[in-house]
């Protein structure tokens, strides 16, 4: 029996590549240990069996971003462990390969109220998590919220500009009927329970709030519970 040794010099002297090139195959999901992917270049092995995939390609691993559409009722701690390969929409054609070091390391982003449902974003890209910090007063996000009761007089108007806040005016936003108990709106850096505020003050219950868009990025139809990677045309 040999002594073990790290995966990516085993993987070196077996394809004749350099360490680094074998680090690259591994973290790129290319290489099996007993017909199982393992993703860690220092992962120890011995006597097992070690193969490449014979369409294993030498590309450095960029830092992904997800788009989770969360379901309501969960804690952002809880719609984090949605995020795993069996959730992944059959929706996504971003051609990205799926790899566990895709779930780790995730900074949320303009989180959902806990009671709140639909898109959720958590990336490893450090200028995706700067732009939706620093420009969160600047992104518009788009809602669509089921609502019960009875308008008051005037009351869309005063949705779209009117009402305070937690003792402060609300800046304009746009709001419009989707249907006959469906409200869509439109507003930059909602704070938590606005919306939920907003509608109480007009006479209206929600009953769903769902976020369908942040900035130029629609959640599209990602059904609840699953997610997609973000695709690299898509804008925030």
């Amino acid at each position: 029996m040999t002594d073990p040794i790290r995966l990516s010099k085993r993987l070196a002297e077996l394809v004749g590549c350099s360490r680094r090139e074998a680090e690259l195959y591994i973290e790129g999901g290319w290489v099996s240990v007993d017909g199982q992917i393992v993703e860690e270049p220092h992962f120890k092995v011995a006597d097992e069996t070690v193969a490449l995939h014979p369409e294993a390609v030498l590309t450095p691993q960029e830092p992904i971003t997800l788009l989770l559409h969360k379901p309501a009722g969960q804690t952002p701690e809880q719609a984090e462990q949605l995020l795993n390969k069996a959730n992944q929409s059959v929706l996504d054609l971003s051609a990205v390969r799926p790899l566990q070091r895709h779930f780790e390391r995730l900074t949320l982003c303009l989180p959902l109220d806990t009671d709140a449902c639909g898109l959720q974003v958590f990336t490893q890209n450090w200028s995706v998590s700067r732009k939706l910090s620093d420009d969160a007063k600047k992104l518009e996000q788009e809602f669509i919220v089921e609502v019960s009761g009875t308008l008051q007089a005037h009351g869309l108007k005063r949705l779209a500009h009117g009402l305070n806040f937690r003792g402060k005016p609300l800046a304009p936003c746009k709001v419009s009927w989707q249907n006959e108990t469906r409200l869509r709106f439109a507003l930059k850096n909602p704070l938590p329970g606005q919306i939920r505020h907003m509608c109480e003050s007009v006479g209206l219950k929600v009953i769903t709030l769902k976020r369908i868009r942040i900035g130029g990025v629609p959640m599209g139809k990602l059904a609840n519970a699953e997610w997609r990677y973000l695709a690299d045309k898509e804008k925030f």
